[in-house]
């Protein structure tokens, strides 16, 4: 009896061993990754930057507000409140200037995408209005494929397209859709 009573105890601790055993798998933890992607790596409010060749200011950029992306798989950069660029020739004002109310910078193809209300004057005084304007920096181009009024000396050019380098030396307006001559010329000049 006694080993009947071994016997049954034993059998009820290696039941339950088994039992205890055979629930513990082995489980990975999984952490998820605490980054959020669309969430901005950096973000700053009213800066202004200063671009300088062997001391001479050649640009200065402003904006209320700018949000970089770094951590996707295409990073950019954000001027959700728009920008203004000041362009500068070895002179102390400002030669030429682009502003708009939105911005976005694409770090891969070194593209700027300005929208709503961009404005662009050259350095000779020519204007460009339009509402979307791309601009790639290597290649010194900016295109529209929208609505643009180009004022150039005296007259003020209509279309829909647009296409130039960015020193608008050698532009085309594709759809020209008017060309209005203005009489008393006026010149604006880039502002501050």
């Amino acid at each position: 009896m006694k080993y009947c009573r071994t016997f049954k105890y034993m059998l009820a601790v290696l039941v339950t061993g088994a039992a205890l055993l055979s629930s513990c798998e082995k489980k990975e933890l999984v952490v998820k990754d605490l980054q959020i992607k669309d969430m901005p790596s950096l973000s700053a409010t009213n800066i202004e930057t200063m671009y300088t060749d062997s001391g001479k200011v050649t640009m200065l950029l402003r904006t209320p507000r700018i949000e970089q992306f770094s951590s996707l798989d295409k990073p950019y950069t954000l001027f959700p409140e728009g920008l203004k660029v000041l362009f500068y020739n070895k002179q102390t004002e400002p030669q030429a200037s682009i502003a708009s109310k939105y911005a976005r910078y694409t770090d891969e193809d070194e593209l700027w995408e300005l929208r709503d209300s961009v404005v662009a004057i050259s350095s000779e005084g020519e204007i460009l209005e339009t509402e979307l304007l791309f601009w790639n920096e290597p290649r010194d181009r900016i295109w529209s494929d929208r609505f643009v009024r180009f004022t150039q000396g005296d007259q003020i050019i209509m279309g829909t397209g647009f296409e130039s380098d960015t020193r608008f030396s050698n532009w085309t307006i594709k759809n020209v859709t008017g060309t209005i001559y203005v009489e008393n010329e006026q010149k604006v000049a880039p502002a501050d």
